[in-house]
Parts: structure tokens; sequence; C-alpha cells
């Protein structure tokens, strides 16, 4: 695709907890628990009327689904704020630090003053119907291998509560993770290339991670605004794989100009959306449709013009039909049948045609059938109407998921600067540069400049350069090698890979302090253990860490011998074994490394086992 004549432009709004020790707005604590709740709380919520007494289109959407909440309270982890039965206490300054340290890794101007306002978000993941945001710099910028990036905006506001389940009655959410602080960076739509969104969403994690920040599953979001020049302004929520970022923009580029296509066909054969929703209850008494038989109702709508669109790919796998199923799923049914895809689902070819001519259905007619209870048939149909009709749209504004496939799926509409209002329990936050100075003058390094001062600096592998910056273990890798003389190659394994695995077997390696690594690698720099009982001495290192590291390795046997110790024993087994030495030669080193390192336990360093049995078999020739 040429993206510069489609006029593909793009934008990135990335969600991070930030690592703190309590919440944005209270005392809890920032950990997310699996544990039976101690309480349930059930609300209704409804949107209300922003500053300028307008009420946001997003909000209203989701308010018409008629949803009740649970909310699963815990006496020990949550208070009467995330109940929003008590006003929010101050600012969590830790965040707000965090936030700056972020700003100026991006170039951007800090605010004077945080003030707090609230966005309305009625999907029952804030208890309150809204959500804490305020803003702390502005007008940033990264330098991208495809050019200049600009930063719009970082803001720091409340995470949502965690949807445990949804059912057609109630959505439960657990208030753990409500009010955990979350920074929010926005870029300008500014980006041009698929490949460009996922190397600026790539740096932009590099500076997170820098700095403290959660990790793990869930603790980073993501989301694209995409568009193109005939198209409109789409949000698609969590793209959380990096490398699946190029083929979603792509389907999302093919899904437009297939919308752009479809107005035009629609607009070509004055197609139009009839309002009469019929009841075909009668034409159906007899069906051997599963879905039709277990209905209470069933209804039609008749389109005008749009027949073989409906059934028109917009997406690998996805149809027009598919999007407008999409709109009407959010009234409660689990789907819709059209006429482009009929007969199938168990109606027959005679039930179709029963349809067409009761609906009086013409050459380039179509039609679409709910079966449901009949309000909510009718609330889904009504909703089918409202997608149709935006096909002489074209693309519409919307916020859509991103799916595993690269394909992307209806949300809700977008919203509007109608949710915004001021925060009254807050008071406002002034920034000075007295709080500014000491965190720009400290700054952390970023973790490539980090991996490559680390492989020039200890001369280390790439591989096991990004394993200790990625796993966040090269600051105590560092402080090992600065207080013992050691190569650093074993030292870097240990904790880049070994505790990995060692933590895989069922062993809390947390357990371990850096004066427990700085024992263990003290044992391997004066000889006094070899490089291959790291690791076992690690494990009983874990089991009795108040031990002194040295008598542990005493005691598990694991203290090398003296070089003519080992030279005594590999000399007895080279003798004992001389007619394979006189047979083989030097092709003997490989069975007699096998023996010596068998007998030794590794007591004794490989690389010196090695030269001796080499030594040992000379002697022999």
């Amino acid at each position: 695709m040429d993206y510069d004549k489609l006029g593909l432009k793009m934008g990135l709004e990335i969600h991070q907890q930030l690592d703190t020790q309590h919440k944005l707005f209270c005392q809890c604590k920032t950990e997310l628990i699996d544990e039976e709740f101690s309480e349930l709380i059930e609300r209704s919520l409804r949107p209300t009327q922003s500053e300028l007494g307008e009420i946001d289109r997003a909000a209203l959407q989701e308010s018409l689904r008629g949803l009740n909440f649970k909310y699963e309270n815990y006496s020990t982890h949550t208070c009467l704020v995330e109940n929003d039965d008590e006003p929010p206490h101050s600012l969590n300054e830790e965040a707000l630090d965090i936030c700056i340290t972020i700003a100026c890794l991006m170039n951007m101007h800090i605010v004077d003053e945080f003030h707090t306002m609230r966005k309305q978000v009625i999907d029952g993941s804030n208890t309150g119907g809204f959500q804490r945001t305020g803003m702390v710099a502005t007008d940033g910028y990264l330098d991208t291998p495809y050019g200049r990036v600009v930063i719009e905006s970082l803001g720091l506001e409340e995470d949502a509560a965690r949807r445990i389940t949804t059912t057609n009655e109630y959505t439960q959410f657990r208030l753990d993770r409500l009010g955990i602080p979350l920074a929010e960076i926005t870029t300008d739509p500014s980006m041009h290339h698929p490949e460009q969104v996922r190397e600026v969403a790539y740096m932009i994690g590099q500076i997170l991670r820098s700095t403290n920040v959660k990790r793990g599953l869930g603790t980073i979001r993501q989301d694209l605004n995409i568009s193109i020049e005939k198209g409109a302004r789409v949000e698609i929520k969590g793209v959380q794989d990096l490398d699946l970022m190029a083929e979603i923009v792509e389907r999302e580029v093919q899904r437009q100009l297939a919308l752009i296509d479809i107005k035009e066909e629609l607009i070509k054969r004055n197609a139009k959306v009839l309002d009469e929703i019929h009841n075909l209850d009668s034409l159906f008494e007899n069906t051997e449709s599963k879905i039709l038989k277990s209905a209470r109702s069933i209804k039609a709508v008749v389109l005008k013009g749009y027949k073989g669109l409906i059934g028109g790919e917009v997406q690998p796998g996805r149809r027009f039909g598919t999007e407008i199923a999409s709109y009407a799923k959010k009234r409660g049914v689990s789907g819709i049948f059209h006429s482009d895809e009929l007969p199938s689902y168990g109606i027959t070819q005679k039930e179709v045609d029963a349809v067409k001519n009761y609906l009086k259905i013409e050459e380039n007619d179509a039609f679409i059938i709910v079966a449901h209870d009949e309000d909510i048939a009718i609330a889904a149909l009504e909703e089918v109407k409202r997608r149709a009709k935006l096909g002489f749209e074209g693309v519409v504004e919307e916020t859509r998921k991103a799916l595993e496939d690269g394909n992307t799926e209806y949300m809700r509409p977008l919203p509007t600067a109608n949710r915004m209002y001021l925060e009254t329990d807050i008071p406002l936050f002034k920034i000075t540069n007295d709080q500014i100075e000491p965190i720009k003058n400290n700054l952390p390094e970023l973790p490539d400049e980090k991996k490559a001062r680390i492989i020039k600096e200890y001369n280390l592998s790439e591989d096991l350069a990004t394993q200790l910056v990625k796993r966040q273990v090269s600051d105590g890798f560092e402080a090992i090698l600065k207080d013992i003389d050691i190569d650093a190659t074993p030292v870097a394994s240990l904790l880049a890979y070994d505790l990995r695995e060692i933590k895989r077997e069922g062993f809390d390696v947390n357990i371990l302090t850096l004066k427990h690594f700085k024992e263990i690698f003290n044992l391997l720099a004066t000889s006094k253990i070899a490089k291959d009982s790291l690791t076992k001495l690690t494990i009983e290192t874990i089991k009795n860490p108040d031990e002194d590291v040295e008598n542990i390795a005493k005691n598990n046997n694991l203290i090398m011998l003296s070089q003519d110790d080992v030279c005594k024993i590999i000399a007895e087994i080279v003798q004992n074994n001389q007619s394979m030495v006189k047979e083989r030669q030097m092709g003997a080193i490989g069975p007699l490394m096998g023996m010596s390192m068998k007998q030794l336990k590794g007591k004794a360093d490989g690389s010196l086992v090695n030269k001796i049995v080499r030594d040992e078999i000379q002697k022999i020739l």
C-alpha cells in the first residue's frame, strides 16, 4: 500500500502502571490479590452533563446497555476511597516524581500546577462513574529512525478496577487495581508508516523501563489511533504485542478502504434503511434452525440496496455484516442473520424465499434477522439500523478492540471532550523547580545505552547484556563486579539465566540479597568453588539464607580440591587407562575428561581438569 498517498496518520496512547508504595489518592497498597473478597458492593451508573451542559456520546451509549455492577471489596487492601464513600486523599508525590522523570527523558515541558480532573467512565470500571486524571507535561519529542515524533502530553491518572466476570445482568469488578497510579503518554498523529509506530512504542517502552514502573502482564496498555485521508480517526484498544502492531495498522487501513467503497456503492444505488421492524414468528413456526426455535421472538429489518455489501469483506475473515453485528451485540444478542449469508445456520432456502416474499425484497435489497426476547430483539435491530445508516458515512469514529489475529472489533463510540470536568475535592498541586531540578540532574540511564556500555565495559556478549538489562538485574551485576575481581561472564550468566531456571523449579530467588551473591562469587574468585557449583550453591543458599555461604559450600561438599589433589586423582585415572590412551592417543581426552569430572564431582574447574588430562596423556605418549 502507498501509505503516503492514502494519507495514513497514526498516534499512540500508552498507559503504564507506576511502582509506588501506595495508590494515587489513598494509602492502600498497589498490589493485586486473588483472595476471597470480604464484601460485595452493587451499583448502577449513569452519565452526567459536562460543565458545558453536554453528555459524552460514549458514556451515553454505555448507559443504554442498562448494566448493573458488582465490586469485590477487601478490608485489608481497599478503603472507602475506592468505594467512592470518602473524598480522595492528597496526591501521591512519589507518582508525580516518576512522571516528572519520564517527562525529562522525553524532552517535555512540565506544567507549573497539577490540576485534577474527572473523566466520565461509566462502563463500571470506576465506582464513581469517573476517573481522576491530570496533566503533568506537554510538547516533548523523540527522535526515531523515521524522524521526530511529538509527544503531545503526559498525564497522571488512576487505573481502573479489574473486570472479573460479565453476564447479561451485571459485570463484576475487583477493586485492588482501582487507584494504582498510571502514566498516560500521548503522541501526536505524526507517524505515517506501520513500522514507525512499532519503533516509537519500543522507544517509549525503553524509557518507561528505566524508571520506577511496574513490570509484567497487564501493567502496560497500548492504544493506537489510526486514520486515512478519506476515513476517520479510530482508536484501537489493547495493542499489546509490538510485533503485531504493523499488522493491525495494515488491517485497519484495509477496513477503512473497504468501508469507503461500501459508502460509494450505497450512494450509487440510492440505498435506504427502512424504519419498520417486522415480526417473522409465523414464518418460522416449523423451522429446524436450533437458534430460531429457542428464541421467543424473531424480528427483521429491510435494507434497500444493501445486497452483496453486507457480506463484503472488510478485514480477513470479517465482513460488513460483522461490523453491524458488533453494534447489535451491545444490546444483548449473540449475533445476527443477514440475507447475504443465507440459507445457512439451519435456515432453509424455502424459508429465505418466504421471508423475501413477506418483506417484499427486491433485486438489490437485503434483510437482517435477530432472534431473542422481544424487547432485546427490537433494541438490537435499532442498533442494526443505526450502524447500517452509518454506512453512508464510510468510516465511523469509534473505539475498537485489538484481536489476536490482527483484526479489530467495535467497542463503543469515540469519546468526546464532553466527558471532562474539574475535580473539586482535590486542591491543585504546584510543581516547582526545587522539585524538578534534582530529578533532571539524576536521570536514569536508558536501557539501550546501558546495554551498549555493559558490552563494552565488561566484554560481555550482546545476548547476556540484553538479558541483564531486560530482567533488571544489571545494577546487581555491576555492584558484584565493583567489589570482586572476577570474570564477568559467569556472574552475568547466573543472574540472567540460571536464576530464572531456579525460580521455575519453585525456589524463591527473592530471598537472596546482594550480600549473598557477593559471598558466592567471592568463593569463585578465590578458586574455592568451581563454576559448575554455582547453581547448586545458589539453591542451597536459598534454603539456608541465614547461614554463612562458605559453610554452606563446605556442608554440601562443594569446596574445590587443591591443584595437587586434582593432579593425583587425574594421574591415577589416566594410568589405569593406558591401553586406551595408546590406542586412541589424543582422542582419549573425551572419555578421560568424563571419568575425571565424575570422580571430582564438581570440586575442580573444568578448564583445569582439561589441562591436566592433556598433560598426563602427553606423558604416556
